[in-house]
This record gives C-alpha cells, structure tokens and sequence, in this order.
C-alpha cells in the first residue's frame, strides 16, 4: 500500500508552491513555451523554436513587376536540460517536532528557485550580445540609458525591457536617485533613500540580485579578416549532412583569427570597421558592432555570437533579411577591441522575448510505494514532491524535484551592461 500524506503535508507542500513561485523572479520576466512532453522524451528534450522573421520591403509602381523574394525562417534548439532535485531525509524521532519539516521544505524551495534565476541570468550572461561597458563605478542614470540606446538602435521592441543588477551596481544606482541635493517628497527619491529601490529606470524595470555573473579582463590580442568569408556569414534554416537536410543553429560563427591566446568565452569584443545596423532599416548606428565569445575552439578558431552578416557580396535573400553589420572598411588585419578590460559583475538586460524557459514534467508512478505531489505555478513550472518511508529503518526520504530548460532564441535582444571598464 502506497504512503499517503497526512493533512498536515498537503499544508505543508502548498505552503513550499506558494514560496517557491514567490521565489521565481526571472522566470517571471522571461516567455514561457509548454512543450508536448511526450514528443521531448522521442526526441531526446530538444525542439527548435523559431527565431523572428525579419522582412525586406521595395519599391512598387502599378504596372512594374516587383521580385519576389524567399524568405528563410531561423530556428534556434531548446532543451529540456536541467533535472534539479532537493532531496532530505527525516526519522521518526526527527518528526516529532513538525517545525523541522517545514524548515526543510522552505529550504528546499528556495534552492530550486534559486537554480531556475541561476539557469536564466546564466543564459543571459554568457550568451548576452548587445554589450555596454562603462568606465566608472554604477550611480548614473545614463549608464542604464546606454542599454535603451543600443537596444533602440538595433530594432529591439520597446516595451517589455528588463534589467538585473549586482548588489553593488544597484546600490551605486540607488545611491543617485537618494542624494541629498534632490529633492524630497519626491516618490523616486524617498523610494531610493528609505528602501534602496530603483524600479523603473530608462525603459527598464530592474532587480537587484543577490549573486552575480562575474568577468575577467580580456587576456588576449587579436585581428581578423574582414574581406573575406569570415565577415559574409550566410543565414540558412537547413544544411545537408549524410543523414539528409538538418536544422542549423545561426546564433552562432566559427571564424578564423590571427591567435586565441589566452582568449575565453565569454570575452566581449568590437571589430575595427564592423558596425551594427538596425535590424529592420539596414542603416548602419555609426557604432561599432557587438560580439561574444561562446568557445575556443583552438589556437586561431574561436566560435563568436552573432555571426557576422555583413551582405556585402552578391547577397542572397536570406542574407538581406538577417543582415546586422555594415562593414565601412575592411582589412585583412581588422583589429578585435575587448571590451572586458576590468573584472567586474556581468548585469544582464534582456527583451521579453529573447529567453524562454521551457516547463518540463516527471511521469512519476503514483502506485509504486511512493507517495507524490505535483502542483504547477503560474509560469509552468512543475515542482514535484515525494515521500517514501523505510520500515526497516524507520527513515522517511523526501524530495522535490522540477525539470525545466532555459534558451536564448535571439542574443542580439539581450545584453550585457559593465561598470568599471
């Protein structure tokens, strides 16, 4: 016979759902796609998701043909692939003072909450391409203003635009909108100064997090060509293998540089001559473009996001439609500029629509001695809890348990914002 739970655990656990989705900040701030979990188990928890359709216009005259083009639907893979669990045991001496079980569950709640912000801020913070470095300490409004700008040059819809801060960046933030010479009375200034609150700022709404991303200073020195195949990535939503037309990941370019010495992921970097353009219009922002490293792949190969489509040669549709650089010069030496020149914390903004998480769900047997729990929260989230008692040794095991994955469909709506560069 199956362990059931008394009145006391049915309290209990919807007192640990209700913490636990209290607890999940991110997720709340991120899209969320529910998957058929039957098709994730036969195709190993991976789907491709579609990234934005960008459109090109022309010219048209009555009378005039017009050329039609192709369009080329980019896609992206998301897997369900963090199985995170908190599991505990208790006695039946332990039981006896019912306190310890509630302790044990809030503790366990804020863990897989906490794993879910983690996996989330991660994403953001490694795969982030929209970098913003500034070369004094947080406590200016302008420098959240450079995150809007360099969103609003490139295309990134305007609204839904958030923006997660370390302790000390907020603070330093705060610290502006609570001095003295502004005045009080004023809803921002006291909110600042009596609760060290920010809120909305420059388009943004922000959080302060209680750990962050950190990064190094760039160790290494570098130049690429730019006139050649390196700087025309070509978008395509398939490729031919052996195994016949597979999907292709295009947040991605391998390229080829003059070392990788002492390079790592996660390095930020301009190149000389290489500048974004709005994604939309195609005019170039005058600024130069923004990249990440994602991987080294050996002493002159790196892997970088974005790629670099630069349509500037007998460009094919799919090429005008995702073009996001201009190249106003090009050299076979173009100097790569790292812009991570001081360690510092990573503070990650984002678009809505860039990360999404992916709610996933345990067929666990509800007749297999085990007593089990299950509750989703707003966002999709499963959490899973489990009871099972050992006679033998008069042991109870619990566990909550939720499976979930996280994916940045399009770095080049998230970010990257840098204080003491």
């Amino acid at each position: 016979m199956a362990n059931s739970f008394s009145k006391e655990e049915r309290v209990a656990f919807e007192d640990i759902l209700e913490g636990f989705q209290d607890l999940l900040v991110l997720s709340r701030h991120v899209s969320v796609y529910n998957t058929n979990q039957t098709e994730m188990a036969r195709t190993n928890d991976t789907i491709w998701r579609p990234m934005p359709y960008i459109a090109q216009s022309q010219n048209s005259t009555p009378g005039t043909p017009v050329t039609y083009q192709n369009m080329t639907q980019l896609s992206v893979p998301s897997t369900i692939g963090f199985s995170q669990t908190v599991p505990w045991t208790m006695t039946t001496l332990d039981l006896r003072d019912a306190l310890q079980e509630g302790r044990l569950g809030d503790s366990a709640k804020q863990k897989l909450a906490s794993d879910i912000n983690v996996a989330i801020m991660n994403t953001a913070a490694a795969q982030g391409t929209l970098v913003v470095p500034i070369a004094a300490a947080a406590g200016d409004y302008d420098d959240i203003a450079l995150c809007d700008t360099i969103m609003n040059e490139q295309g990134v819809p305007d609204y839904d635009r958030f923006l997660g801060l370390s302790s000390r960046d907020y603070n330093g933030l705060a610290g502006n909108l609570s001095q003295a010479s502004r005045s009080f009375g004023n809803q921002k200034s006291d909110k600042a100064y009596e609760r060290n609150f920010v809120g909305m700022v420059a388009g943004f709404d922000t959080y302060k997090f209680d750990y962050a991303n950190r990064i190094a200073v760039a160790g290494g020195t570098a130049t690429i060509d730019t006139t050649g195949a390196d700087a025309q990535y070509v978008p395509q939503a398939t490729s031919t293998s052996v195994g016949g037309q597979i999907n292709v990941d295009n947040r991605y370019e391998t390229v080829t540089v003059s070392s990788t010495a002492s390079v790592v992921a996660g390095d930020a970097f301009t190149i000389d001559g290489v500048e974004a353009v709005h994604h939309i219009t195609k005019e170039s922002t005058g600024q130069l473009k923004t990249f990440r490293v994602i991987s080294v792949t050996n002493g002159t190969t790196m892997v970088i996001s974005p790629p670099i489509i630069s349509a500037a040669t007998a460009p094919t549709d799919a090429e005008l439609q995702y073009q996001n650089v201009d190249l106003v010069s090009t050299s076979a030496t173009a100097a790569i500029n790292f812009l991570n020149t001081g360690a510092s914390a990573i503070n990650v903004f984002w678009q809505k629509d860039a990360l999404e998480i992916l709610p996933g769900r345990y067929a666990i047997p509800a007749d297999a001695g085990t007593a089990v729990m299950r509750a989703t929260t707003d966002q999709g989230v499963e959490l899973v809890m489990q009871k099972f008692y050992d006679i033998d040794s008069m042991v109870i095991k619990y566990r909550l348990d939720t499976l979930f994955g996280v994916v940045n469909k399009q770095p080049e709506m998230s970010g990257i914002l840098l204080f003491n560069q």
